[in-house]
């Protein structure tokens, strides 16, 4: 079950590990009245999920009830006396599992999205037992066999290219995940991935719990200095709602750097908001992740060792375009020279802004973005104060996003109030296709929560298939700052990238037209999956685009055409220290999941020092977007040793922006291509193999370098 975060502009697969390739033709069991309201299909159109009457305390019985059907169902087909086939094998698993799908979507949605103390321990709860689920299907050795006869008669089966596919991919992941191991191995498997998946659960909560209360806490009004009337009062607002009379609170993001230090002119203040996130995690408390992390970063290696890996990141890649560490850790070194060599010309030049302001002290990582910020502003005549008047959010979502998904792809977007959702904020659209057909629905979650997880993402409720009759509903869920009551909801223009990139991953998710679940939509490699989001980014400046959506919120202004033009000539600017975060927190990922079953647990901030200096990265001034303890991508959201999925998914992007721009840019004949051979086709190809056949070539690192102002000058 595909579930993704924005990481750049970014995001992440969940640790449900509950992808459809289960699903079944045995007959139908009954369903216990435990089950609830996930007894049945929901009588909603699209079949979307009725939360109006979910309770919290539907989720641990529905998830149980599910498990136990979908263990008979598994049963059935194991011990089916008919000759093995791919009708009653691979197709019968492909629809197994429905109360159990229809279930955990929701909850594995809710607990990240909405979760309280209810949800976290019915997740604590089920998370060892999600694992032994899991094992039971892929170590059994009945169940395989069958597998492995359709498998083994494939050549003579006539099977169309999508069964082909999946065949193939469930034949693999048979094996990957312990099939071909001894009765003991697998007993060791088995608890390896109960322990794994309990700390990953453990990371999960102990982060969101810790993220909440390193939130900074400010007495005097003039530490904010820099901030607008807006983020003060939103500040206060923060406060009030934790009892913290007189007093404001900077609530914490799960990035290293923080969305108010550009504008924070308090420099101890800026220190303390960053070293708040810096060791947000690692206090000694019970939040504290390290120790966890140091144990999951061991079982990781032992496991990959017991399924006959040198490391956790070759046994993860093995299904990726890079297909094994060497390859994405040579890649990663081939844009370390470029970027550490971008990034220390910028500390040279913030520097020299330091000293012109009458500075007398040395750069530090939380004065990076608060000096170039600056430096910005002079170069390119660009404040963010001066973009937000012109990003309302609810514009900026039917004037840009919806706007430029019309244009390319002819889709049309009608705002739904009658869908029950988890939360009053949020807003529920239908999107019908060019031909006026129901395609999807799609909910968006825009606002920051205490109770929710960090960060942006994509994922799916309902997902796609033939097979089953389903039609995709989908949802994008971000972090912004929710306005001051009364206020208009001005965003950042990275929030506006963001919007951009998530309804990239939507649009992957809708125009998918599979008949298998299991490789419906964004269920493709994870150094795949960005790269649909990433090329929606660029359109958000597109000059048609732009140009309908940027609009000042009082007074309807389209931005000035000379203001819109220094936005592009700003886009390559700080790219040595935005690229560098970035291949610093994926290098980072590859060093623990090279780690060998032999060695011993590690200490957490001595790997990480050790690590980062090999790097040849300006560390100190360029840390990596998530440092070890708070970073959620690898170890809990299934990014580990694929955090350089993002890199390596800019790479395809940068040079598919290239074919867009060269035939004609904003166009139906253009997306309606990108539509045709990437974005429809889910899983069901070779990867390489379908990006050549958008881009007609394979792609290289040069147009990325081009883009990010990293080639030699």
């Amino acid at each position: 079950m595909p579930l993704f975060h924005r990481a750049m502009p970014v995001i992440l697969l969940s640790a449900v590990g509950l992808a459809a390739i289960y699903a079944a033709s045995a007959p139908p069991l009954r369903v216990s009245p435990p089950a609830g309201p996930f007894a049945q299909v929901s009588p909603l159109e699209f079949r979307a999920p009725q939360f109006d009457r979910i309770k919290n305390s539907d989720f641990a019985p529905a998830l149980s009830e599910g498990m136990k059907r979908q263990r008979a169902e598994i049963d059935a087909i194991a011990n089916n006396r008919q000759a093995p086939s791919f009708e009653n094998t691979i197709v019968a698993m492909e629809r197994s599992g429905q109360l159990l799908n229809r279930a955990a979507y929701v909850f594995y949605h809710l607990a990240q999205a909405n979760t309280n103390d209810t949800l976290q321990k019915v997740e604590t709860d089920i998370a060892p037992k999600m694992a032994a689920h899991r094992d039971s299907t892929y170590l059994n050795s009945k169940l395989f066999a069958r597998v492995q006869a359709v498998y083994a008669a494939r050549a003579t089966l006539g099977l169309d290219p999508e069964s082909r596919q999946l065949l193939e991919v469930t034949h693999r992941e048979f094996i990957h995940s312990g099939a071909q191991l001894s009765d003991e191995d697998k007993a060791k498997l088995r608890d390896l991935n109960q322990r794994i998946s309990s700390l990953e659960t453990s990371f999960e909560h102990k982060l969101l719990a810790a993220t909440k209360d390193g939130a900074l806490v400010v007495d005097d009004k003039a530490a904010l200095a820099g901030l607008s009337n807006d983020a003060i009062a939103t500040a206060a607002k923060d406060a009030a709602d934790r009892e913290l009379t007189g007093k404001f609170v900077i609530p914490l993001q799960n990035t290293t750097q923080q969305p108010l230090l550009p504008q924070l002119t308090d420099r101890a203040t800026r220190q303390r908001l960053f070293e708040a996130k810096w060791t947000s995690a690692e206090r000694g408390d019970a939040n504290d992740t390290r120790a966890g992390i140091s144990e999951l970063a061991q079982l990781r290696a032992q496991k990959a060792a017991l399924l006959g890996y040198g490391s956790f990141a070759d046994y993860k890649l093995y299904d990726q375009m890079a297909k094994n560490a060497q390859t994405a850790q040579a890649f990663l070194q081939r844009l370390g020279a470029p970027t550490a060599a971008a990034g220390r010309r910028e500390a040279q030049v913030l520097q020299g802004e330091i000293a012109k302001s009458g500075g007398n002290f040395p750069l530090r990582a939380w004065d990076w973005d608060f000096y170039a910020e600056r430096l910005r502003k002079v170069q390119y005549e660009l404040d963010e104060n001066q973009l937000k008047p012109y990003f309302e959010l609810g514009r900026v979502l039917n004037d840009g996003v919806f706007f430029a998904a019309s244009r390319l792809y002819g889709i049309s977007f009608k705002r739904r109030t009658d869908f029950p959702a988890w939360q009053p904020d949020v807003q529920v659209y239908e999107v019908l296709d060019k031909d006026g057909s129901h395609l999807a629905l799609i909910y968006f979650d825009f606002f920051k929560r205490d109770n929710k997880s960090g960060g942006a993402w994509f994922s799916s409720l309902v997902e796609q298939s033939s097979l089953m009759g389903t039609k995709p509903v989908v949802f994008n869920v971000s972090n912004f700052t929710k306005p001051a009551p009364g206020q208009p909801a001005l965003l950042t223009s990275d929030d506006v990238n963001t919007m951009f990139h998530e309804f990239g991953h939507a649009l992957h998710g809708m125009f998918t037209n599979q008949r298998y679940a299991s490789l419906s939509g964004t269920n493709v490699a994870r150094d795949f999956v960005e790269f649909p989001s990433q090329v929606n980014e660029y359109w958000a400046l597109h000059p048609d685009v732009l140009r309908n959506y940027a609009r000042h919120h009082q007074t309807g202004e389209v931005m000035p055409q000379a203001l819109a033009d220094r936005i592009k000539r700003a886009a390559a600017f700080n790219q040595g220290y935005a690229f560098g975060e970035i291949l610093a927190a994926a290098k980072l990922d590859m060093q623990w999941h090279a780690l060998k079953a032999s060695d011993p647990h590690q200490d957490v901030n001595a790997f990480e020092d050790r690590a980062l200096k090999e790097m040849g990265l300006a560390t100190e001034l360029v840390p990596p977007r998530y440092r070890s303890s708070y970073f959620r991508h690898i170890w809990s959201n299934g990014y580990s040793s694929n955090y350089y999925a993002y890199v390596w998914s800019e790479m395809l992007d940068s040079a598919a922006w290239e074919w867009f721009q060269g035939h004609g840019g904003l166009t139906r004949a253009n997306g309606d291509r990108f539509r045709d051979l990437v974005l429809s086709r889910g899983n069901t190809m070779d990867l390489a193999a379908m990006y050549r056949a958008f881009y007609g070539r394979d792609p290289d690192t040069g147009p990325m370098l081009k883009k990010l102002g990293l080639t030699p000058n």
